[in-house]
């Protein structure tokens, strides 16, 4: 698999599993990843929080690590970049209130580059306005606002993945293995 340039969008309580395992794997297999906030430089770090399913009605979550960024996000050309990865968290629910967030995922959608997005990326998706006609999986809570943004919520076990186009989503952390086979399979 040729190397890709990959630009990962974080930002502060990011879930600490759908940023650090993505970053750390795409970077094992030889891509090159710039990890960007929002009014933040290469160096800076944000709070990213461990979200876990304990059986209550919702995930619980705790304090994760700082994770650094490796590029300024003001920088940053989206047309640079092969490949795009929004993690999940919290995060998702101010940076799709970002005008720039928003322009850069679209640049991909409308080049038509692989884009992975995990839990409550899906938030940003909606935001951005290009899940009409998709299918897209997401953290359950988030089913309405795929479908209010005219996609088809794809309801499927928290281990799973699921592709449509350049686009490969999944509910939350336990799908890394599917999610990222599938998300590496379109970068191939």
């Amino acid at each position: 698999m040729a190397a890709r340039k990959i630009l990962m969008i974080t930002g502060d309580f990011t879930e600490d599993y759908e940023t650090m395992v993505p970053f750390q794997t795409l970077l094992a297999v030889g891509h090159d990843v710039d990890a960007v906030c929002p009014d933040k430089k290469a160096g800076d770090t944000v709070a990213t929080a461990i979200h876990d399913f304990e059986g209550d009605q919702t995930y619980s979550e705790k304090p994760g690590h700082r994770f650094a960024l490796t590029a300024d996000f003001e920088a940053i050309n989206a047309a640079d970049y092969d490949a795009l990865v929004i993690p999940g968290g919290r995060a998702p629910e101010y940076l799709r209130l970002n005008g720039a967030v928003i322009a850069m995922v679209r640049h991909f959608f409308e080049a038509d580059k692989p884009v992975a997005a995990i839990c409550h990326g899906a938030q940003i998706l909606a935001a951005a306005g290009v899940l009409s006609g998709r299918t897209c999986s997401a953290y359950p809570a988030c089913a309405p606002e795929v479908k209010l943004a005219g996609g088809s919520y794809a309801d499927i076990a928290v281990t799973d993945a699921v592709t449509d186009g350049n686009l490969v989503t999944a509910p939350a952390w336990p799908a890394h293995p599917a999610w990222l086979s599938q998300f590496m399979a379109l970068l191939a």
